[in-house]
């Protein structure tokens, strides 16, 4: 298991912002989904809006929008011995373009990162691909980067869509 690792200063480099991103996503595709978990902060949410260019997620309808309690209890039914929907489990792939630095604000401790990605999720005979942004909020806490807020913007966003089982 690799460890997440230190940074060597406060305040992360683009590098270390863009290495984040892709460990992040490999550890989507191999299922290490406590330590995908342990990347987020805990007040962090995990938003996928349903309309596009959608501002609030409170006052409108998400495809998600989950705080870390409820992410945790999402990995422990993909973990669960007894979630027979995931009976053979589902596996997806990221393909990410290189991930972009938007902005940095050392002073408020928000570094916010952009990524323009295919997600494909199968199971069984099924496949499907989305095409998506993923902005990532960070902030470093105890001279680790986490997640405040990760938004998920589907290029389709408002297309009909069956059960999406993954994280994106």
């Amino acid at each position: 298991m690799v460890a997440e690792a230190q940074l060597k200063n406060a305040v992360p480099t683009d590098q270390e912002m863009i290495d984040f991103m892709v460990r992040e996503a490999r550890l989507i595709d191999q299922q290490r989904f406590d330590e995908w978990l342990d990347l987020y902060a805990d007040d962090a949410f995990y938003w996928t809006p349903l309309e596009w260019d959608q501002t609030d997620p409170r006052l409108t309808c998400s495809l998600m929008y989950e705080d870390k309690l409820l992410l945790s209890i999402r990995v422990e039914r993909l973990k669960g011995a007894r979630t027979f929907s995931q009976k053979p489990t589902s596996r997806c792939h990221h393909v990410l373009q290189t991930p972009q630095v938007d902005s940095r604000n050392p002073a408020a401790n928000n570094y916010v990162t952009w990524t323009p990605m295919h997600h494909i999720e199968t199971r069984m005979d099924e496949q499907t691909l989305y095409a998506a942004w993923a902005t990532h909020h960070l902030s470093v806490e105890n001279g680790r980067l986490k997640i405040k807020l990760r938004r998920v913007d589907l290029i389709n966003c408002d297309a009909a869509f069956g059960n999406i089982q993954l994280f994106m």
